[in-house]
């Protein structure tokens, strides 16, 4: 069953109505962006609300890349789940400040595909990351994203305990 999520232009309806508390609603709704993308999509692998949640000018700026649109975050997607296809990724802190988010989170994934380059582990790896997020218009336009690479590669790199 597909999920549809629908995303009103928050500001535009605001701007006609009138609000006591915008930025709140703006910051309610920033929020919420975030945490469906993060859920659908990164740990549901629900693509198809990729281009809903993400704009088509989009820019991903992550260590290995930049990505580009909604394509980008897709193959940056299939890519990643490939490698992790148990990823998921919880929330740990979020920041907001008008347009933008900042988010802390605990990802968990087991390697069991090609990871930059290396292949696979079968390796169970947890780590934290940070990213920042820049919405406009409803859609996530722009976002940093400030993995602990080492972390990471320090686990791939441990041999299995069993």
């Amino acid at each position: 069953m597909r999920r549809v999520v629908h995303f009103l232009p928050i500001a535009m309806i605001m701007a006609v109505t009138g609000c006591g508390s915008c930025d709140d609603q703006i910051q309610t709704g920033n929020i919420e962006e975030i945490h469906i993308a993060l859920s659908e999509i990164w740990n549901n692998g629900n693509v198809d609300l990729i281009s809903e949640v993400y704009a088509d000018d989009f820019v991903g700026h992550f260590p290995s890349e930049t990505v580009y649109g909604p394509e980008g975050v897709l193959e940056r997607l299939t890519a990643h789940r490939t490698a992790f296809p148990d990823w998921t990724e919880e929330v740990k802190d979020t920041i907001v400040d008008r347009g933008r988010v900042v988010m802390r989170f605990t990802d968990r994934g087991t390697n069991l595909g090609e990871f930059l380059g290396n292949p696979p582990t079968g390796n169970r790896v947890e780590s934290s990351h940070v990213s920042i997020f820049r919405l406009s218009k409803g859609k996530i336009a722009e976002q940093w994203l400030y993995p602990d690479i080492i972390g990471m590669q320090r686990q791939l790199a441990q041999k299995e305990q069993h």
